[in-house]
C-alpha cells in the first residue's frame, strides 16, 4: 500500500461511503427482486450493480471535487445507463419488450446517484416510487388493457389494402382515393407492391389517427366489387 493511499484514507469519509453504497445495495436489491420475481431480462443483480455503480461514481466525484464534480458525474451516469437500458429492449415482430425494465434500471441509477450524493431520504423515496410504479400500478394497467378497444377514438395508423390485377390498378387506385375523399379521409401516402406475375398489392395509408370502422367497411365493400379486385380490407395499428 503506497504512502499516498494511506494519507488519503479518511475514516469518517470511508464510513460515509459505506453508508451510501450500502443504501444503494439494499434499495437496489428491493427494486431488482421485483424484476427477478417477474423473470425479466435485467433482474436482481443487474439492478443492484446499476444502483451501486451509480452511487460509487457520484461518491467518488464528491470526494475528489465536491458537489460540482458530482453533478458532472451524474450527467454521465444518466447517459451511460441509457445505453445499458437499450441493451434489454428487444423487438419481436411488431412487439417491443423490455421498455419497462430499461426504465426500471434508469430509476435504480437515479436512486443510486442520490445515495452516492448522501441524499439517503431522497434515495429511499425514489426506490419507493419505482417499486410502486412496477407493483401498485399493475392492477390499473390490467384494468385499462381489458377494456374494449374503441377504433373511433384510438390513436392509430389506418391502412386500406387492395389486391388487384396490374391492368386494373390505375382505375382501382383512383376509385379508392375517391371513396376515401368522399368520407373526408385524408391520405398520407400510397404504395404498390408486386404480389404475383399479374397481381399488385395497393396500400393506402390514412393521415388521420382515428377512423370509423363502419365507414371503412363500406369503402372496402364497394372496392371489392370493382373489376380486377381479388381482395380488399383495412387494418389498424395502434400508435407506439
Amino acid at each position: 500500500m503506497s504512502v499516498a493511499a494511506l494519507s488519503n484514507f479518511d475514516l469518517p469519509q470511508f464510513v460515509n461511503t459505506l453508508v451510501s453504497l450500502g443504501t444503494a445495495f439494499v434499495l437496489g436489491t428491493l427494486i431488482g427482486a421485483e424484476r427477478q420475481w417477474r423473470q425479466r431480462n435485467a433482474g436482481l443483480r443487474t439492478a443492484v450493480l446499476v444502483a451501486v455503480g451509480a452511487a460509487a461514481f457520484v461518491d467518488i466525484g464528491m470526494r475528489l471535487n465536491g458537489n460540482a464534480s458530482a453533478v458532472h458525474v451524474l450527467a454521465y451516469v444518466v447517459s451511460g445507463v441509457g445505453f445499458l437500458g437499450a441493451g434489454v429492449i428487444m423487438k419481436e415482430g411488431l412487439n417491443i419488450r423490455g421498455l419497462n425494465t430499461a426504465a426500471t434500471l434508469w430509476g435504480a441509477a437515479a436512486m443510486g446517484g442520490a445515495a452516492g450524493a448522501d441524499l439517503i431520504g431522497e434515495a429511499v423515496t425514489i426506490a419507493v416510487f419505482v417499486l410502486m410504479a412496477n407493483t401498485a400500478l399493475r392492477p390499473l394497467v390490467d384494468l385499462i388493457n381489458r377494456q374494449p378497444l374503441d377504433e373511433a377514438t384510438t390513436e392509430a395508423t389506418y391502412e386500406v389494402r387492395v389486391t388487384v390485377t396490374a391492368e386494373e390498378m390505375p382505375v382501382v387506385r383512383a376509385a379508392v382515393l375517391d371513396q376515401l375523399d368522399a368520407k373526408s379521409y385524408a391520405v398520407r401516402g400510397t404504395t404498390v407492391d408486386e404480389q404475383a406475375e399479374e397481381t399488385l398489392d395497393l396500400a393506402v395509408t390514412l393521415a388521420g389517427s382515428s377512423a370509423r370502422p363502419t365507414e371503412l367497411d363500406e369503402i372496402v365493400a364497394r372496392v371489392e366489387r370493382l373489376p380486377g379486385v381479388e381482395h380488399a380490407g383495412w387494418t389498424m395499428r395502434t400508435a407506439d
